[in-house]
């Protein structure tokens, strides 16, 4: 018997709730396309993005240690599949669309410049005559602009509600309230990055397990586990209690985000922006586990982030990135074509900043070296 033709129409009707954002009644896109016989809207964005070069360049950006050789802590590119994974399943749990979901996490870190947040910083503070520098406006720039992969249109032609997310995580006074995959995505960010800093700030010996342990919501994981499993080595445990730390982040946000959407009884795409439109988030976690969110943040910041090994570090990099950045403002020809051009209209510093946003940590310390060698 033959396969039926997929229908992405009849399976998102069949399995989203009401308050989720149907591909059917998108928006659309700046420039019209035909639809696809098989790919949803957002399936199509998701395949964009993954294929494009701002997102493969994520394999080589660091996110906080960008001076530690080895291979087990995170680049840009495994903290967004590791955002992936966890926004599928929230958005699966909570029946929108997993889809948009998907597509809005691999997008969300595109617009990092290389030296990680070292490096969004010093262009910002480069370019504050100029509109500043933001990794979340440089997305924006990604898919609009910079991606060049369509000869009918400049950028990723992505649908508008990939635009709109970015949008509001960008902070744009355009923005609209955000959709409920937006807020997943967001949550998902959150839970990917707290855990996962910890998680190599201990490999790296920026702390030891002990240490989290003595913070509330990391004792609780460590409780569920010991309840669970006994006693286990030192590595299984790290391993064990880090996992269930996510477990337990996904679970209460499921749990206290279903009973906020049962209270609205049956709401709607509309009803959730008007609900999310003064900034409250339908999606978040209940008091006890944002405490203790924030009290881990509020520790690795201080062990981790302000430590005095990752301050070097930032001040070694930021006086580069300066360096290089006046040095291409000073010989603005030497950029490639599309920079160069657009750098008529642009200005020269937005056109700079662009170039050495889209390098990766290990292009970036290779062109210094070579262009500022004395």
């Amino acid at each position: 018997m033959p396969l039926l033709p997929f229908n992405w129409q009849i399976r998102e009707a069949s399995i989203l709730a009401s308050h989720a954002m149907h591909a059917i009644d998108s928006a659309g896109r700046v420039h019209a396309e035909t639809p696809h016989p098989f790919r949803s809207p957002y399936q199509r964005d998701r395949d964009r993005i993954v294929h494009s070069a701002a997102f493969r360049r994520l394999a080589h950006k660091t996110q906080v240690f960008t001076e530690y050789p080895g291979d087990y802590h995170r680049s840009r590119l495994t903290h967004t599949l590791e955002v992936t994974s966890i926004a599928r399943t929230l958005a699966r749990s909570l029946a929108i669309n997993e889809d948009l979901a998907e597509a809005l996490a691999l997008a969300h870190d595109i617009g990092h410049p290389p030296l990680g947040h070292a490096g969004e910083d010093t262009l910002n503070e480069l370019l504050h005559k100029d509109g500043g520098f933001n990794h979340n406006r440089q997305a924006l720039r990604i898919m609009t602009l910079l991606e060049h992969r369509y000869p009918s249109c400049s950028g990723l032609n992505l649908s508008q509600e990939i635009l709109d997310a970015q949008s509001v995580r960008a902070k744009l006074p355009t923005a609209p309230p955000p959709l409920l995959e937006t807020q997943v995505v967001d949550a998902a960010d959150s839970i990917a990055y707290d855990t996962h800093d910890a998680d190599d700030a201990i490999e790296l010996g920026f702390v030891e397990l002990d240490e989290l342990l003595e913070l509330p919501l990391v004792a609780k994981a460590a409780a569920n586990v010991d309840s669970q499993h006994g006693k286990l080595d030192s590595l299984l445990l790290r391993r064990a209690v880090l996992h269930e730390l996510i477990e337990l982040q996904v679970a209460g946000l499921v749990t206290q985000t279903s009973a906020r959407l049962h209270s609205l009884k049956n709401p709607s795409v509309e009803k959730i922006k008007e609900v999310s439109s003064d900034g409250n988030r339908i999606v978040s976690h209940d008091r006890t586990i944002q405490h203790g969110k924030e009290e881990l943040e509020s520790f690795l910041f201080q062990r981790v982030y302000r430590s005095d090994q990752v301050m070097q570090v930032r001040r070694q990099s930021q006086h580069t990135m300066r360096d290089l950045f006046f040095w291409y403002c000073e010989h603005p020809n030497t950029l490639p074509s599309g920079y160069f051009q657009r750098s008529e209209t642009l200005g020269v510093p937005r056109s700079v900043a662009d170039y050495i946003a889209g390098m990766t940590d290990r292009f970036f310390n290779r062109d210094a070296a070579h262009r500022l060698r004395k």
